[in-house]
């Protein structure tokens, strides 16, 4: 029943996004934004105008770069900070699923009915794996529950409704997880490998790779001290340390071959290019010698980080185009960006700083292992503050440290949301825990639910606390009314800036 609850919210959630962006799309009048705009070199069919009235907000400001590419290739060399993996879905479906629609829309047409169906879809594919790993590593019905609801109204939606690859990273990452926890490691490993062909950060999640299956080394080898002896025991250590070692190697060349696949297909592009100019359509080519976008040309001299001992060519478009770099954003214009990023910076703090006040002894000892046997691992305490959260959080403030220092600090909002389950776990656990209209227990306890009552006090199934609090919004907890706050005008706000080219996370 959980499962169809969350699924219902996310489909709900997913039309009124829809919905919504198309009205603030023709209410709102676009901003003049310096941003990526190519020209349209197709002639447009009977259908595009009313494809693009409606689903035009869905193209605004990055998004442009994944239909772009999935029309046209990589043909700048800044499209290249954009993974391949989202727009070659996005292709795939207008050449086969919508390809009954050619003769009345374009290709561009096309693509963007494939992002408002893909992304749907793919949503919903994500809350799904968020709440089996929730389920799986939280061990609290209740608390994965509200988790994935939350999830359903987040602060990120708009990057995960337009064009964007967020909701594909996030349905394989958090399957991936899901796979790693129940111990079916290769088939994690393919996962989170296909994740890193959609979002360089996807290489991170090697961490959990290297992490999980050393948890589970420690456990066998805590198993073979109490029931082998003598050489039998020595050789069990032995095969426990190699397997461990086997599976970190080729789940991290798995992981990682992606990312090095499409920085390889850069190089080749740009540093030994087999293109010449005169085979770009010229309204592109303008565009370039406009803009001062490189593309490549076999007639040219080769870019300069060509000559780099690691010619990386995401590194150097991070560098030069979009000026990441550590401490880069620090500057007092940036202040406004700075704080639309505090309230998911804020949850991240929180969340690592309730951990360690709980488990100050597990994360010194970095969560290897416990000294209290009612404790272990293989049995662990229900709620956020179990041991095996340990890692999540861990990976939750790497994130958050990394997209501070050394990002654009308003991409915090979707980085993090798109990649951890933690904001969600963390604001869950502080709604049970303040909020007395949800009657939460100050520990975990997966056995008492939310249930609705009838005028004779028969149960019914669980309401869905999140509509449930809404209409209390006003008599709501302190807490409830900051974390609802928050996702609710982020939600809404995203879809009425972002759709009209306004500057927004």
């Amino acid at each position: 029943m959980d499962v169809r609850a969350v699924l219902e919210f996310a489909t709900v959630t997913r039309g009124l996004s829809l919905f919504l962006q198309a009205v603030f799309n023709a209410v709102i009048p676009d901003h003049d934004a310096d941003a990526f705009r190519p020209p349209r070199t197709e002639e447009p069919l009977y259908m595009d105008s009313a494809v693009e009235w409606l689903l035009g907000g869905l193209s605004h400001w990055d998004a442009e770069h994944f239909l772009f590419i999935a029309e046209r290739g990589y043909l700048y060399e800044h499209n290249f900070a954009f993974f391949p993996l989202f727009p070659v879905i996005l292709r795939g479906l207008a050449e086969t699923l919508l390809w009954p629609l050619s003769s009345w829309l374009s290709v561009r047409g096309r693509l963007l009915v494939a992002v408002a169906l893909g992304n749907s879809a793919l949503f919903l594919l994500s809350v799904v794996a968020l709440y089996a790993l929730s389920r799986i590593v939280l061990q609290d019905r209740r608390l994965a529950l509200l988790s994935s609801l939350l999830y359903c109204i987040t602060p990120a939606n708009v990057f995960m409704t337009a064009g964007y690859s967020e909701s594909l990273f996030a349905a394989l990452t958090f399957g991936g997880l899901f796979l790693l926890e129940k111990g079916f490691t290769f088939r994690a490993c393919l996962a989170l490998s296909i994740a890193t062909a959609a979002r360089s950060n996807g290489l991170v999640n090697i961490g959990f790779l290297l992490y999980l299956p050393s948890l589970h080394a420690i456990s066998q080898i805590r198993v073979y001290r109490t029931t082998t002896k003598g050489h039998s025991k020595v050789f069990h250590y032995i095969w426990a340390i190699i397997r461990l070692l086997l599976t970190s190697l080729l789940g991290t060349a798995i992981i990682a071959l992606p990312f090095f696949a499409f920085q390889y297909y850069g190089y080749r592009t740009f540093c030994t290019p087999s293109v010449s100019l005169e085979r770009i359509p010229p309204a592109l080519l303008s565009l370039s010698e406009l803009k001062g976008y490189r593309v490549p040309d076999e007639n040219g001299p080769p870019p300069l980080w060509c000559m780099r001992p690691l010619p990386l060519l995401y590194s150097h478009i991070q560098d030069v185009y979009w000026d990441v770099g550590f401490l880069r954003y620090f500057e007092l214009k940036q202040i406004p960006n700075f704080i639309l990023a505090l309230p998911m910076a804020t949850l991240g703090i929180m969340a690592a700083y309730a951990y360690f006040q709980a488990n100050p002894e597990l994360c010194l000892r970095l969560g290897l292992w416990e000294t209290d046997a009612s404790k272990r691992l293989d049995k662990p305490t229900p709620g956020l503050f179990n041991p095996r959260v340990f890692v999540y959080v861990v990976h939750s403030t790497v994130l958050l440290v990394f997209g501070t220092l050394c990002m654009h600090v308003q991409v915090l909002t979707r980085f993090m949301a798109s990649s951890s389950p933690v904001p969600f776990w963390i604001s869950a656990h502080l709604l049970l825990l303040n909020e007395p209209l949800l009657h939460r227990r100050k520990t975990s306890n997966p056995n008492v639910q939310l249930q609705t009552h009838s005028r004779n006090g028969c149960k019914h199934t669980p309401q869905n606390p999140i509509i449930a609090l809404l209409p209390h919004f006003k008599t709501c907890s302190p807490t409830t009314q900051s974390i609802l706050g928050y996702f609710l005008s982020y939600w809404v706000l995203g879809l009425a800036l972002h759709c009209n080219f306004l500057p927004w996370t």
